[in-house]
């Protein structure tokens, strides 16, 4: 069993860290799903086409067969260093796999290096009073980027993954006598762009050294313990916990049955280790103990100084400044003690907006390109020349911008004529979706074609904003007057509504598998595929009326969130 740590095991789960070099049971591992393999293919696939626009552009670019290799192209100082293999830090126990390797400077006889890592993901996000630098693959070197203003990291667990990993290879380069002492990284995202950061800014609180340090301190402790009881025997060194990675962990279901007999209080999504350490040290072990704090006076301590003054010293006081929302967790556990979604409002104030004729609108898209469009049409009184039922629009051709405008223009007058004759039979008309910045920026992408039997940026914003409303987000609706035990997703919702899926296996990552097949060169397997997509369109439609009907109905009959006496 290996003792050397990986950059993935910083943000992994500590116990699957040691499970994984030696379990007290016996494993077998899941099947792994389609999604995750085609997820892995899809980075792969665009790691080596940086990869190799970075050899063109540089013919000094290196890439090594082995270990070897990489120390005699460190040492003799190659500018650019393709794919290496980094030798292990054997004094700290470490291994780090980097895409390149790029050249900053030198000290005495020594060069150093800066880490890059190619990841298929978004990077950054807005924000005022942030700066980043941004690089090019044209010169991928720090010194020749620029300072960009308004960006920041994302704070996603994704990118705080890729920001550790960066700076676990910083501490390997260190020891094999390479390090930068700036601690400059490099990450090529998604759409080829280069960003460079230090791993010393005390801004990235979530991925530079000094997290980094206080992750590693932790798997490294772990590892020694797992050391030692495969030795000696005796009680396992770590106990399972609810981490972000349990849906594709091959121990979750040994760990899933252990925490949900003690209803551990890390089943409460979603927490970090240290939070759950900290909730049980205060005697907060279960979900029923936390769902029976207050949450008025977790909302009221939330952003206050972390010492309590004095006569303030509630558990919820003690525990909130080291939470975003403690209030959120506890209502959270609360809908997990009950069984069922909670309201987080008046019966009344549950109701979502009826019309004479409504439409349920979805769409799937593939690489941000929408070839489908489709609609679940539903009178309350019946409507001269308007067929209640699913409506389809699809382009299963090649997916240009033209070819998805021309069938958003199909979609979008079918729509128009609709409202039209709605209104002209003095009927309300109102179209749905689930989370409407899909919908939107599909829309908005389709309109800048500029067809000429197309909608106008003009008429999307009429629609929009229409008094009565005619476009709703019913997820938007459902964030302020549903509260789960987690998810707010259409999938949990719908289900939680009474609705199912045809398909076994529905899910927007799994559409873009079906996808592949719909275009292939395999003409059945092609008409089976684009059929399950209909279908998945069509109960997704369908999904999103049913949760509306439950808003107008049963929903309002679910317990309220402040309900005191169900949780004391």
């Amino acid at each position: 069993m290996t003792s050397h740590l990986r950059g993935d095991e910083l943000v992994a789960c500590v116990h699957r860290v040691t499970l994984s070099r030696g379990a007290p049971f016996d494993v077998t591992p899941p099947v792994e799903r389609p999604e995750i393999i085609r997820r892995r293919e899809v980075a792969l696939a665009h790691r080596n086409a940086v990869t190799r626009e970075l050899a063109r552009a540089h013919a000094q670019a290196r890439q090594p067969k082995n270990v070897a290799e990489t120390r005699e192209l460190l040492a003799t100082g190659a500018e650019l260093i393709l794919m290496p293999r980094l030798p292990a830090d054997e004094v700290g126990g470490r291994v780090a796999t980097v895409h390149a390797l790029v050249r900053v400077g030198r000290i005495d006889d020594r060069f150093t290096y800066a880490p890059l890592l190619i990841k298929n993901h978004e990077f950054t996000e807005t924000a005022t009073t942030r700066t980043l630098l941004q690089g090019s693959l044209a010169a991928p070197w720090p010194s020749h980027a620029f300072s960009v203003s308004g960006v920041t990291p994302r704070a996603t667990a994704t990118v705080a993954r890729t920001g550790i990993a960066l700076a676990h290879a910083t501490r390997v380069l260190e020891s094999l006598g390479h390090g930068d002492d700036r601690a400059r990284v490099g990450l090529v995202d998604r759409q080829r762009q280069l960003w460079w950061w230090s791993a010393l800014d005390p801004h990235l609180t979530r991925f530079n050294l000094l997290a980094y340090d206080a992750l590693y301190a932790i798997r490294r402790e772990a590892i020694n313990a797992h050391a030692q009881w495969l030795s000696h025997d005796g009680p396992f060194p770590t106990e399972p916990y609810w981490h972000r990675e349990c849906l594709d962990c091959p121990f979750a279901t040994h760990c899933e049955a252990t925490l949900s007999e003690r209803d551990d209080v890390s089943l409460v999504r979603f927490t970090s280790q240290e939070q759950q350490t900290l909730l049980k040290s205060h005697g907060v072990a279960t979900r029923a103990a936390l769902a029976r704090l207050d949450p008025e006076k977790a909302r009221v301590a939330r952003g206050r100084a972390t010492v309590p003054a004095e006569g303030d010293a509630s558990l919820e006081r003690t525990l909130a400044p080291f939470f975003d929302r403690l209030d959120e967790l506890v209502y959270r556990a609360r809908a997990h003690f009950v069984g069922t979604p909670l309201r987080a409002v008046t019966p009344e104030e549950m109701a979502v907006t009826v019309a004479d004729v409504e439409v349920d609108v979805d769409m799937e898209s593939y690489e941000d390109a929408t070839y489908l469009w489709g609609a679940v049409v539903t009178c309350a009184t019946p409507v001269a020349g308007v067929r209640e039922g699913y409506h389809a629009f699809v382009d299963w051709g090649p997916l240009t911008l033209e070819r998805e405008a021309h069938n958003f223009a199909r979609f979008w007058r079918w729509l128009t004529e609709l409202q039209a004759r709605t209104s002209e039979a003095g009927k309300s008309f109102a179209a749905y979706c689930f989370w409407a910045n899909a919908e939107d920026g599909a829309m908005n992408r389709a309109v800048r074609a500029e067809l000429a039997d197309g909608p106008s940026v003009r008429d999307l914003e009429e629609f929009r904003t229409a008094s009565p409303p005619r476009w709703i987000d019913v997820h938007d609706v459902v964030k302020r007057r549903v509260q789960t035990e987690g998810p707010l997703g259409l999938k949990a919702l719908a289900t939680a509504a009474g609705f199912t899926w045809r398909d076994e296996n529905p899910s927007g990552e799994a559409s873009i598998l079906w996808y592949e097949v719909a275009v292939g060169a395999d003409a059945d397997a092609a008409a089976r595929s684009r059929q399950r997509l209909l279908d998945y369109n069509e109960d997704d439609c369908r999904a999103t009326r049913a949760l509306r009907e439950w808003l107008n109905g049963d929903a309002q009959a679910l317990p309220h969130r402040d309900d005191v006496e169900r949780f004391t």
